[in-house]
């Protein structure tokens, strides 16, 4: 099987009340990690890549290690470029191999937001490729994604229809309340998905797929190794699993889950090196961090996604 784009797992996710989990890929442990879990469970799987994560393991080795999960797994695996900045970038990783990306306008004046979403459409619908577009902006920092909590917004309902219909997107990320990053709330506060949001851009949209981005959970296991090890993550607060479960039995389509799967590594590689200080190879301490990472997903899909037997 060859890598797939997006449309069909968005089709089948909707009709069956699920979504499926797009995991940030920085190495090859990572993108091991989560394919084991994903083959176990027989689950659909977006491997995603930031623009950041692409400088730093450079796109032949990323592709080239998506094309071999494939080849071991048979699975339908999408690649997808997540928060593209530009035309430019979104048209390098269409020529080289993606199947799906994002552009993110959502800093853009709405106009301006709609004419370049609208242009990376027109290009990577010529070559088979789907579009993920964003209305709102989360507060949080992760990778290129820097916004100040007084600066993120709520998606506007009334949008919407006028965007997607304007654009031609496949699929649209929303801000209900996510943040991105581990450190996403204030000691005390309680996180909150606006689901009132949720329903209202059903309601203008029937039948299409949405995107949470910014949907970690920061699962305490692993903060409590990296606190046991000198981490200082005491305060990080995550998403509700429950809530998110809920949206992903809605329109959610799609879960963007990045931050606990590095803190999942964090926690495995530290243990491993306390635990064990003469070790020196890397194949063994990287491999504990990977064992985490598999832990991670197939929690993910069981708990969250509800995409097990569904590839």
């Amino acid at each position: 099987m060859p890598l797939v784009n997006t449309k069909e797992m968005f089709k089948n996710a909707y009709d069956g009340g699920y979504a499926i989990g797009a995991f940030n890929v920085n190495n090859m442990e990572i993108m091991q990690g989560i394919v084991e879990a994903c083959k176990e469970l027989n689950s659909p799987v977006i491997l995603q890549v930031s623009g950041s994560a692409r400088k730093y393991a450079h796109h032949p080795y990323l592709y080239h290690m998506v094309q071999a999960a494939v080849e071991e797994t048979g699975l339908p695996i999408a690649l997808h470029l997540d928060h593209g900045s530009s035309f430019e970038l979104c048209k390098d990783c269409i020529d080289g191999g993606f199947t799906s990306v994002m552009i993110d306008g959502s800093h853009l004046p709405y106009e301006e937001n709609v004419e370049l979403t609208r242009k990376v459409v027109e290009y990577a619908h010529a070559r088979g490729v789907t579009v993920e577009g964003e209305l709102g902006q989360l507060a949080g920092v992760e990778d290129e994604v820097s916004v100040e909590a007084d600066k993120a917004n709520y998606t506007d309902p009334d949008q919407v229809l006028d965007f997607v219909t304007r654009t031609g997107v496949d699929s649209l990320a929303i801000a209900i309340g996510t943040s991105h990053g581990a450190f996403k709330f204030k000691p005390g506060q309680k996180p909150q998905l606006r689901f009132d949001i949720l329903r209202e851009v059903m309601n203008r949209l029937p039948g299409f797929p949405i995107v949470l981005h910014g949907a970690s959970s920061v699962m305490p296991e692993y903060v409590s190794v990296v606190n046991q090890y000198g981490g200082e993550m005491a305060d990080a607060i995550g998403i509700p699993e429950d809530m998110l479960r809920e949206a992903a039995s809605l329109a959610v389509c799609k879960i963007n889950v990045d931050s606990d799967l590095r803190l999942a590594m964090t926690a495995g590689i530290r243990r491993h090196l306390a635990e064990n200080p003469k070790h020196f190879d890397p194949r063994q301490y990287l491999g504990d961090g990977r064992t985490c990472i598999t832990e991670v997903v197939k929690h993910k899909i069981q708990n969250v996604l509800g995409s097990a037997d569904r590839a």
